[in-house]
């Protein structure tokens, strides 16, 4: 007879002697990735631009004196012609009336020897006089006219200086701050008096690295663009953000790198009728027209960077993840242009890279947000300087 428990001791004893069920394994991470397709791109490249005035001149004055008024308003336009200051005339009008009546003066003198000529050419067909007389007649009447001709050009000068007692614009423009106010004393053209500045048109300086002037040079159809007045165009982004209405166009090219930051200055040239581009502002350009053929473009999300490397993940043949070290040259928005370190059919993890690591086992899916769709790529643009 077999006690109760026997029989509990003995069911212990079965249930010690089975073996643990294995645990279930974890089916592979499911990443987005995107397989690389080559495709022609536009290229934006995108720089920091110097706003500069179409022209500056310095207002000058050439006559000496005492400021006696400013009929000009700072910061206003001005027209060309327009009278910017008045400089005391006193004596500069002294000096006009005087040198008109020296020439009054050689004229009359001028006079009197033509007649004194005309009588001796007279008496000397009549050999009422000598040669010589007559040769002296000549000679007084030439002396008297050279002596008119310097008397009008003093005047034309004392007219001058008494014209240039009032400094006018010589071309239309915005004017600046004036430098020297009324009751100041002028030396003449050492003083600057104020500034005009021509707005519209108006110019924005740019430098690209010799790096990227290298590239554009390498490539044929780039290098055709790169060039004043080709049809390279050029867009401005003003300072909060928003796109100038009108767009410019390269109107020169230094022919030299500067040596200081192995850059070149490129200058385009801007309509700017509502005047919100001015001297001194800070503003992004970017250059449009630019195509390249057989790029290879990812999501920017899908490239990690650290200490100065670019990786991306690639899901190899066998589902398995590995990294790989790429150069990605060009960006905007969420894509980037790869230079080297990928080829056509890599697949690329795009979601999902945070729960994986090299070595891994995964389940690809292709992404479905369109990056890999040729005609919705986005356009990427140079880096930012």
């Amino acid at each position: 007879m077999i006690r109760p428990g026997s029989v509990a001791l003995l069911g212990l004893a079965a249930l010690a002697c089975r073996k643990p069920a294995p645990p279930a394994a974890f089916p592979p991470a499911e990443v987005g990735i995107v397989t690389i397709t080559p495709r022609r791109v536009d290229q934006v490249f995108e720089f920091v631009g110097n706003v500069e005035a179409f022209k500056r001149v310095q207002v000058r004055s050439q006559v000496n004196g005492v400021i006696l008024s400013r009929p000009f308003t700072e910061g206003q336009a001005v027209r060309a012609g327009q009278v910017l200051y008045r400089i005391d005339p006193t004596a500069y009008d002294a000096d006009w009336r005087a040198a008109k009546a020296r020439l009054a003066e050689a004229e009359a003198r001028q006079a009197n020897m033509e007649q004194n000529l005309t009588r001796l050419t007279a008496l000397l067909r009549d050999n009422a006089i000598s040669k010589q007389e007559y040769d002296n007649s000549v000679s007084q009447a030439k002396q008297a006219q050279a002596a008119v001709e310097e008397a009008r050009g003093i005047v034309d000068r004392a007219r001058k200086n008494l014209d240039d007692t009032a400094v006018r614009a010589e071309l239309s423009g915005r004017v600046g701050k004036a430098l020297l106010e009324v009751g100041a004393r002028v030396r003449g053209s050492d003083d600057v008096l104020t500034t005009i500045d021509v707005l519209e048109p108006i110019y924005v300086t740019f430098r690209p690295s010799g790096q990227q002037l290298l590239a554009w040079r390498r490539d044929p159809k780039s290098s055709r663009l790169i060039e004043p007045g080709g049809p390279l165009r050029v867009e401005a982004i003003l300072p909060d953000g928003s796109t100038l209405p009108v767009q410019g166009k390269l109107g020169f090219i230094d022919p030299v790198l500067d040596p200081a930051t192995g850059t070149q200055a490129f200058r385009a040239q801007f309509p700017n009728p509502q005047r919100l581009l001015l001297p001194g502002q800070f503003v992004r350009v970017r250059l449009l027209g630019m195509v390249r053929d057989s790029a290879i473009v990812i999501p920017q999300r899908a490239v990690l960077q650290a200490m100065g490397r670019q990786t991306v993940m690639v899901v190899t043949p066998g589902d398995t993840v590995r990294p790989r070290e790429v150069a990605a040259s060009a960006w905007t928005g969420d894509q980037w242009v790869i230079e080297h370190g990928l080829a056509p059919g890599d697949r690329v993890v795009v979601d999902g890279l945070q729960k994986v690591f090299p070595g891994m086992k995964v389940r690809p899916v292709p992404v479905g947000d369109g990056t890999t769709r040729a005609d919705s790529a986005p356009i990427p643009r140079g880096p930012k300087p």
